[in-house]
């Protein structure tokens, strides 16, 4: 039997009560960042400089974070202190992140700002240049983890289909740790970035395609390693709206996969700052962009897909909302659900 912490924990041994969530970190790197010039780095050819981080040519072999041949800077320690607040206030049991550099940076940011309050830590390196991986905190045991990295979609056959990965991790029944408790299914998807210095409307032509192949992908993935009365999530920052177009393919519903997004209505911290236009009133977004001349977009990025079954056995949808219009420690708002289990 547990003992009851808060509304946590239902005195009933049978069920409890479990919160799960998504939170974009917006580039937590490793604490420490160096200034120094690409030239001072070991010799690279043009296709590496676009792809890779250097060292430092000497026995400390320290690294240098680039991309595109220019240095790639982590979030401020002052942010990453907010972040660690924000995460805390939740007090989530499982926690799916994004855009975190390694496993050892996560590993420090939890034991020096959270207090080692998550002690199971899954990620796998990935695809990202930028050196940007999805990640799963938990505060239950953890069993199988497995990364979809180098999966590929028929249209394009010898290239791996994610920016990122998909992160499959297995949470296991506090209660009974030989018990599967529930699945989370990770992602960063393709990002609405297009570089200026390439044609924008072909740019966001082949963003969206890569997008769509991308969740037409975790579909057939989550197809194939779920029963249809499983309890798996779909989680993450999809970088477009549950809507779209390009993500058409988790709204289907079928008799081998039926997946509900559910942040439609939320329950916010807090009042959104006031904006013009101002935000939707549902508190269905966790992302705002600002262009220059341009009205601000709120959209909801980060999507919680939960099975039929977890549907079923949901609770409520909340989002942490920021105080400021440019986010708190990050651009992206936190969402969590709480499920009866």
């Amino acid at each position: 039997m547990f003992e009851a912490t808060g509304d946590r924990w239902s005195i009933s041994e049978v069920t409890m009560h479990v919160a799960v969530g998504t939170f974009n970190l917006n580039n937590l790197f490793s604490r420490f960042n160096f200034q120094a010039e690409i030239s001072a780095a070991h010799p690279v050819d043009d296709e590496e400089r676009l792809t890779s981080s250097y060292v430092f040519d000497d026995p400390k072999r320290v690294r240098i974070r680039t991309y595109k041949g220019k240095l790639v800077k982590g979030i401020d320690p002052e942010e990453q202190k907010v972040l660690a607040r924000r995460i805390s206030e939740m007090d989530l049991d499982v926690l799916a992140v994004q855009e975190v550099e390694d496993i050892d940076t996560l590993r420090f940011f939890v034991a020096q700002h959270l207090d080692g309050a998550y002690p199971h830590l899954s990620l796998i390196e990935g695809n990202d240049p930028r050196l940007i991986d999805v990640a799963v905190l938990s505060k239950f045991p953890v069993g199988a983890v497995t990364s979809w990295q180098h999966a590929v979609h028929p249209d394009v056959p010898g290239k791996r289909v994610f920016s990122r990965d998909l992160l499959e991790v297995q949470v296991l029944d506090p209660r009974d740790p030989d018990k599967h408790l529930l699945t989370v299914f990770n992602n960063h998807l393709k990002s609405q970035f297009v570089d200026r210095a390439t044609d924008l409307e072909e740019g966001k032509r082949l963003a969206d395609e890569l997008r769509t192949r991308q969740a037409d992908t975790i579909v057939r993935i989550v197809g194939e390693r779920t029963r249809p009365d499983g309890r798996y999530i779909v989680l993450g920052d999809m970088n477009d709206s549950p809507d779209a177009p390009t993500l058409a393919k988790l709204a289907e519903r079928t008799d081998e996969l039926s997946l509900t997004e559910a942040l439609a209505q939320p329950e916010e911290t807090r009042e959104p700052k006031p904006d013009n236009p101002p935000p939707p009133a549902s508190g269905a977004w966790t992302h705002r962009f600002k262009e220059s001349g341009q009205p601000a977009k709120y959209e909801l990025f980060d999507q919680i897909w939960l099975s039929k079954r977890l549907t079923a056995r949901h609770l409520s949808s909340h989002i942490d909302r920021r105080t400021n219009h440019g986010g708190d420690g990050s651009d992206h708002d936190p969402a969590w659900v709480v499920l009866d289990l």
